[in-house]
């Protein structure tokens, strides 16, 4: 055999499933697709951070937004953290430490700004949203859930994908999405290991768990326990409109949303991933045996209840008791938890080896470009030049338009930034078109809450990429159709829906 000889192969790809063309030279795999990838994500960053400034953005009162040089950088970057995270040109958490580096080398922000993003306290958040996951794991907790939920679905899978669904929607009406994904992640570990033994991704595992991600973000909308966004955007809407929104105002209309895209995404999810198989023949019985062989609970699945129900109480009063939302910080609050965890010997110093750094430092450097978009000013330029689009609108359009750019940016950055950004230039404008806030403010909130594109986009999007299940690129293309029907929901509430709720959607 000739060494330098050169051949074309095919080698599966990350998902198992979709094979694409290598160069096998000397020996060794040539990924000629990631470097293809790499090599565009640094032509974007360059063509943008070379070019022209670009002009002012202006909104309706005349006030004019200049896009810095520092600020048409920061867009540079993005398009290029972006391009290598859906196409994992290299590790995703090792892209988000080029985030930093990045900032730091082309005097977008000091260093010390661009990496205190990566400890944050929502990045501390997410790792004890994960040590939750890791405590019900390592304690059993999760296989009692998962073999008690199995004997009452059954074997169907279509149904297990359901139950599973609804559990984790359920959750989400009294705790973060991101401790919910956390949690019901190793559940789901657990059902999928009764469903195959290979390691191998199948196509039953990418809609058990790119699902529970679509459905986490579903359920966060319907009450204001589920995400801080609700919060944000109701203190946005009170200090522009001066009227205050309830916590079970927001919940009425927004359950038959957040209902009707869990049984929708469910439907698509038996679309997009049917399970190779309809059912698993003997699992009722095999989970009923499995249940009974834990036994009674014992002292350290008592313990970890009362930890985590403690910490979930404790910041679920913070919605209600307006001094504790002030004074006490949700992250510390569920670090107070993983503590305690150490403390009574649940967990132990190796147990920390087992958090998904790699997912820990994505969410870091997701910070990282979202609070550099808006201290530079780039995520408030686009937000104008995008609805001052609107002005001379319809109604309904300027609702729709505006959905779609919060859709757009809770995607790249924080959900909470996106409201902060675009829900104030939205309510200026609203009065101008007959459109009342209150339709803007829950359309916003709607499509806030369900960021199906990018990994980046929510904590319960990376958190289950850690299945290893799916790849960013299958995640994005599952996120498209249900993109579009979420769209397509929020329109039949704004047109129809809403309106026969009680919700004002014109102004005089």
């Amino acid at each position: 055999m000739v060494k330098d000889a050169a051949r074309k192969d095919h080698h599966p790809g990350a998902d198992g499933t979709t094979p694409h063309v290598r160069l096998v030279r000397r020996g060794k795999w040539v990924d000629w697709r990631k470097h293809i990838w790499l090599f565009v994500g640094l032509g974007l960053f360059a063509i943008v951070y070379l070019c022209p400034a670009f002009s002012d953005a202006v909104d309706p009162e005349g006030k004019s937004f200049v896009l810095t040089h520092q600020a048409k950088a920061a867009l540079g970057l993005f398009l290029l953290a972006a391009t290598w995270w859906v196409f994992e040109v290299i590790p995703i958490g090792v892209t988000s430490i080029m985030i930093g580096v990045v900032q730091v080398l082309f005097l977008i922000r000091p260093a010390k700004v661009a990496f205190g993003d990566f400890m944050d306290p929502s990045v501390w958040f997410i790792i004890g949203s994960i040590t939750f996951g890791i405590v019900f794991s390592k304690t059993g907790l999760t296989k009692r859930m998962a073999y008690r939920m199995l004997v009452k679905v059954g074997e169907r899978t279509s149904m297990i994908y359901l139950g599973c669904f609804l559990v984790t929607a359920g959750l989400t009406l009294i705790m973060a999405h991101t401790a919910v994904a956390a949690t019901i992640y190793p559940l789901l570990m657990a059902i999928h290991s009764l469903y195959s033994d290979d390691q191998r991704p199948t196509k039953f595992g990418k809609g058990l768990f790119i699902g529970m991600a679509f459905v986490a973000g579903a359920g966060s909308i319907v009450t204001l326990l589920g995400a801080a966004r609700g919060a944000v955007a109701i203190g946005f809407f009170n200090d522009i409109v001066g009227r205050e929104i309830t916590f079970f105002e927001l919940s009425y209309y927004m359950l038959p949303v957040g209902g009707t895209m869990v049984i929708l995404l469910w439907v698509l999810c038996m679309v997009l991933f049917k399970p190779e198989e309809r059912t698993i023949p003997g699992l009722r019985e095999r989970a009923r045996m499995l249940h009974q062989r834990l036994g009674p609970m014992n002292r350290k699945e008592i313990a970890t209840l009362v930890i985590v129900l403690s910490a979930i109480g404790v910041m679920s009063l913070r919605s209600f008791v307006p001094a504790l939302a002030e004074n006490l910080d949700k992250s510390a609050v569920i670090l107070v938890a993983t503590i305690l965890f150490f403390i009574f010997k649940i967990l132990t110093v190796q147990d920390l080896e087992s958090i998904p750094w790699n997912i820990v430092l994505l969410f870091g450097g997701a910070m990282s470009i979202g609070f550099c978009l808006w201290e530079t000013g780039a995520a408030t330029w686009l937000a104008v030049k995008w609805l001052v689009l609107f002005q001379n609108a319809p109604g309904f359009v300027f609702v729709m338009g505006t959905a779609l750019f919060v859709l757009v940016m809770t995607n790249l950055i924080m959900n909470v930034a996106a409201i902060a950004i675009s829900l104030p230039v939205a309510l200026v404008i609203a009065p101008y078109l007959g459109v009342a806030p209150e339709v803007v403010l829950f359309s916003s909130l709607v499509v806030a809450g369900m960021p199906f594109l990018l990994l980046v986009g929510a904590a319960p999007n990376a958190i289950a990429y850690e299945s290893r299940q799916f790849t960013s690129g299958t995640f994005l293309l599952a996120g498209i159709p249900a993109s579009i029907l979420l769209m397509f929901v929020l329109a039949v509430f704004v047109l129809w829906i809403w309106p026969l709720m009680g919700m004002p959607v014109t102004v005089p």
